[in-house]
């Protein structure tokens, strides 16, 4: 007799999972299947995200992305929760992958707005109501809803992602990247004060304990994929209010936020699919274009400040 599939729970360390392409940019699915098994393996994990930024989904076909949904679920099992991002400019085509997800025993969704709201999505809100309506009624499946960069003029409005919240009550978490320390802080308390509250998810990895410091749930960030171990230390030690040693983790993970998070940030998860190869956990790193990979003196960047963090060939869990 099958046990009861357990409840989501929005909290902890989620890191986003990387996807490896081979030389002739194919999905490198040896390659993946090595990935999720080395992150999953990292103690004190909530969850891992797939398809989402980390993995380059704006590159994979709708395809590729059921296979990875496929695949992730057979390396992790029931051992980690799976939470799929949904990344899409069509409703239709969202509630399609939403159902797949569910289908294929997905554990909670990242619900991405659709890019073509950049052109006054947040004057028509009505428009993004029906894009969840889509998918909720496609999946029962938990949402973890993304909050955009203010800058990138695909962030909620405060008053429309309240609104959400109160519509959709299977949105459990935001993942939260609007990038203004006051405005975020303000959406922590305004997201727990919700008759059903809303947990937040930082990724504000450039700036990750003063995020946490202000009373995250927990946090969903493609640099896990590298450094999920620190990240799990920082929030413990964060949760236990040890801030001595919460900031000498954080001196630790700080030459990373220069390796990774350094302009451009488009170059991001290249920075990090290079920072497995020095590290010995990929075999190659290759993207798909308009991306394109990191020059010899940045990777030599990288290397460096990956070694100033303690990180080396070989390396597996915090000292």
């Amino acid at each position: 007799m099958m046990s009861e599939k357990r409840q989501f729970v929005a909290k902890g360390v989620i890191p986003a999972c990387l996807m490896p392409f081979s030389a002739d940019l194919a999905v490198d699915e040896g390659a993946y299947r090595r990935h999720l098994g080395d992150v999953g393996s990292v103690e004190g994990i909530s969850g891992i995200t797939i398809n989402g930024h980390a993995a380059e989904v704006h590159a994979l076909t709708i395809e590729e992305q059921f296979r990875a949904i496929v695949v992730t679920k057979d390396v992790l099992q029931d051992r980690v929760p799976t939470i799929v991002g949904i990344y899409t400019n069509s409703s239709l085509e969202a509630a399609r992958i939403a159902a797949y997800a569910e289908h294929e025993g997905a554990d909670a969704l990242l619900v991405f707005p659709p890019d073509f709201m950049t052109l006054g999505g947040h004057l028509r809100p009505e428009m993004i109501y029906e894009h969840l309506r889509r998918i909720t009624d496609a999946s029962g499946l938990p949402i973890i809803l993304f909050q955009y960069p203010l800058a990138s003029n695909l962030a909620y409005p405060l008053p429309t992602l309240l609104e959400l919240c109160r519509r959709f009550p299977s949105i459990v978490a935001i993942k939260d990247q609007c990038g203004d320390g006051n405005l975020h802080e303000r959406q922590i308390r305004e997201l727990k004060a919700l008759d059903r509250p809303v947990n937040t998810l930082t990724t504000h990895s450039a700036w990750l304990l003063g995020s946490l410091a202000l009373g995250c749930d927990g946090l969903l960030s493609g640099a896990g994929s590298v450094i999920a171990d620190l990240q799990v230390a920082l929030f413990r030690a964060v949760q236990a209010n040890d801030l001595k040693t919460a900031r000498a983790i954080n001196d630790r993970i700080y030459p990373t936020v220069r390796a990774f998070y350094d302009a451009p940030l488009l170059d991001m998860h290249n920075r990090m699919k290079e920072a497995l190869v020095i590290l010995g956990r990929l075999d190659e790193a290759h993207v798909r274009p308009p991306l394109m990979k990191p020059g010899v003196a940045e990777i030599e960047k990288i290397r460096g400040l990956l070694a100033k963090a303690g990180l080396s060939a070989g390396y597996r869990k915090v000292a």
